[in-house]
């Protein structure tokens, strides 16, 4: 008989000895020698929330939570988290856990929808592409770091005729009350700028970082010092993944805790300044705003999305290499609360500093703040050239961005090659250093298009197209076809394989978010996202309508082999019997090691020697228990 109540909740927020990792450990830690598994639980959790904090959490959630009304959007933000950030991170690492299989073989479940581990893998691989780019970003701001006084601190030799190193905002917030007009004149040896004015930081990441193009149509030659930045940040990345998580495992014992190190100096070095008390106020003061109340929700709900790299495959990956009896509800938890609480500190490390800059400046908070690249590689940057010692902080920051940069990517070698080695284990197996190489090599190669002087450009638009649409389309089909095709009952009794029994209360929570909540709050981010679309934009620069259509020729690339592979399942398959036999799970569903099956997967079901198969029936079979 189930137990009911808290001693249910308790047994799986805590674990019950009776149940949970009780397996004997097989070869070197592992209890799945054949497909191997972590070494130890630290080394996922570590990994993990490596994975799900990137560099988003630092440049993207303090602006988006500045934008919202500072302390108020914290409210949104970690409702979202509890109905769809959480749910759908338990939904993808129990997925995994249960089968030890990459995002494509798990829809083994429902074969019908196998494309949308194809596209998992796909999205995965392009924002892997420019994902290391930003890596080589950190990687030649660090370099240049190494520099007293550092090289964006004044107009230098490769600054234009508009460099200022007076803030645009600073004459006219002084003169404000006067109610004078300034445009461009001096007083007191000091130029008030006019509007087309930049600062030396802004410009040293246009003409020096990226020497920018006018545009997507003029790409210019590949810029060599990034290109060899690049270079050096797929190095890091395959020398770490080598040994797939045997050696990934031990190099996020530093990677994915030093960052917090990081933090906390810059926020310590942070608060002790002039003006940090500005910044922070201007950062969690509640201005909570009516008026902007969907696009507040809007902000939050995305966030949590792509903060937790939902749809992207790693979660499900990651998880893969679980022991079966892991309790990875436990593991959600921390992860998904480790991530938010990380966004919510760097933003005080972020705007402690911005406040002592607007200090310096003598101008508002706000005029300092910029949103992604530019809070990273401009306004960041110019804060920390106004601080003694500077040159330190600066590398410790770039530092910074480059462990969490790292760990992210990671997690995404480790989906592509985790896939390739699931699908052709005899071919890859046994060549898994070899195989992470030429991912990397290839990886590399691809993305020297976005080190050209028109690069930026690229990176803008794959971000703007493919992470963000294409995600929210996968979490829903994913949390849909598990929920509704799949079977929630049956997803929850194939979690308590894992876990142990848990009452119809505990239960209730869940079904609740996987049936109704997540998904129709994923189609109603989908849809606004839709209504609100607007061409994306670098700065003041326009993407050419080729651009563009690129950008949606990259979605519909990622999308169509969801629908492709259904097609093609259907028309193999051919009558309306055979439509039933594509959502039922194929005979090669079940966990991965004998030992775990019990009775719902023994072996003898898994044959179906209960009862004779028909000829076109193991057919079907065969079908969907491939890819394709």
């Amino acid at each position: 008989m189930r137990k009911y109540g808290w001693n249910s909740f308790k047994d799986l927020i805590f674990g019950n000895p009776a149940v949970v990792d009780q397996d004997p450990p097989v070869g070197d830690g592992a209890q799945n020698a054949e497909r191997e598994n972590w070494t130890s639980k630290r080394e996922y959790l570590l990994s993990a929330i490596g994975y799900a904090v990137g560099l988003g959490n630092v440049w993207r959630f303090p602006y988006l939570a500045y934008k919202n009304g500072g302390g108020a959007f914290l409210i949104p933000y970690f409702v979202m988290l509890v109905v769809a950030g959480i749910p759908l991170f338990f939904l993808e690492s129990a997925f995994g856990q249960f089968c030890s299989q990459g995002p494509i073989n798990v829809w083994r479940a429902v074969p019908i929808l196998q494309g949308v581990g194809v596209a998992m893998v796909l999205i995965t691989t392009i924002v892997s592409i420019y994902y290391n780019v930003i890596i080589a970003y950190s990687l030649y701001y660090m370099f240049a770091s190494f520099q007293s006084p550092l090289p964006w601190t004044g107009c230098l030799s490769w600054a234009g005729g508009n460099c200022s190193t007076t803030p645009k905002g600073r004459c006219n917030f002084k003169y404000k009350m006067v109610g004078v007009l300034v445009v461009n004149w001096t007083q007191e040896n000091t130029t008030c700028p006019s509007s087309s004015m930049q600062s030396p930081s802004e410009q040293y990441w246009d003409h020096v970082a990226l020497q920018r193009s006018s545009g997507l149509d003029e790409t210019g030659p590949v810029v060599w010092h990034l290109a060899l930045c690049l270079l050096l940040s797929s190095i890091i990345v395959a020398a770490a993944l080598i040994r797939g998580i045997k050696s990934s495992g031990k190099v996020v014992y530093f990677t994915a805790t030093f960052p917090y190190v990081l933090i906390v100096i810059l926020l310590i070095r942070g608060v002790t300044l002039e003006g940090a008390r500005d910044g922070i106020e201007f950062y969690i003061g509640s201005q909570s705003n009516l008026t902007k109340l969907t696009e507040v929700w809007k902000d939050a709900a995305t966030q949590t999305f792509y903060s937790l790299s939902i749809g992207w495959g790693g979660v499900t990956t990651l998880a893969s290499y679980n022991n079966f009896h892991n309790n990875m509800f436990k593991d959600a938890f921390l992860i998904t609360l480790t991530n938010a609480g990380t966004s919510v500190f760097a933003g005080f490390a972020i705007f402690s500093i911005l406040g002592h800059m607007a200090h310096v400046y003598e101008i508002p908070v706000g005029e300092v703040v910029k949103e992604g690249f530019g809070l990273a590689f401009i306004a960041y940057p110019d804060a920390l050239s106004k601080l003694p010692i500077s040159p330190l902080w600066s590398v410790l920051f770039f530092f910074m961005l480059l462990t969490v940069g790292l760990d992210s990517q990671f997690g995404g070698i480790e989906v592509i090659t985790t896939c390739l080695i699931d699908a052709f284990p005899e071919v890859f197996k046994s060549k898994r250093a070899l195989l992470t190489i030429a991912t990397c090599s290839i990886l590399y190669l691809l993305g020297l298009p976005c080190v050209t002087q028109a690069g930026i450009y690229w990176v803008t638009l794959i971000d703007q197209f493919v992470a963000s649409w294409v995600l929210l389309i996968v979490a829903l089909l994913e949390v849909i076809g598990i929920s509704y095709i799949y079977g929630a009952n049956r997803f929850v009794k194939d979690i308590e394989m894992m876990i142990g029994q848990k009452s119809f209360g505990f239960w209730l929570w869940w079904r609740m978010c996987w049936f109704f909540i997540t998904p129709c709050l994923i189609l109603v981010i989908l849809i606004w996202s839709v209504i609100t679309f607007q061409s994306p934009i670098y700065g003041t620069v326009k993407y050419p309508m080729w651009g563009l259509v690129l950008g949606w020729c990259m979605i519909i690339f990622v999308v169509m082999w969801i629908f492709g592979i259904a097609v093609y399942k259907l028309f193999r398959a051919k009558g309306t019997p055979w439509v039933k036999a594509l959502c039922r799970p194929s005979e090669e569903w079940h966990p991965y090691l004998d030992v775990h099956r019990g009775e719902r997967y023994s072996e003898e079901r898994c044959r179906h020697k209960e009862k004779p198969v028909r000829k076109r029936e193991t057919n079907v079979n065969v079908i969907t228990s491939s890819w394709l």
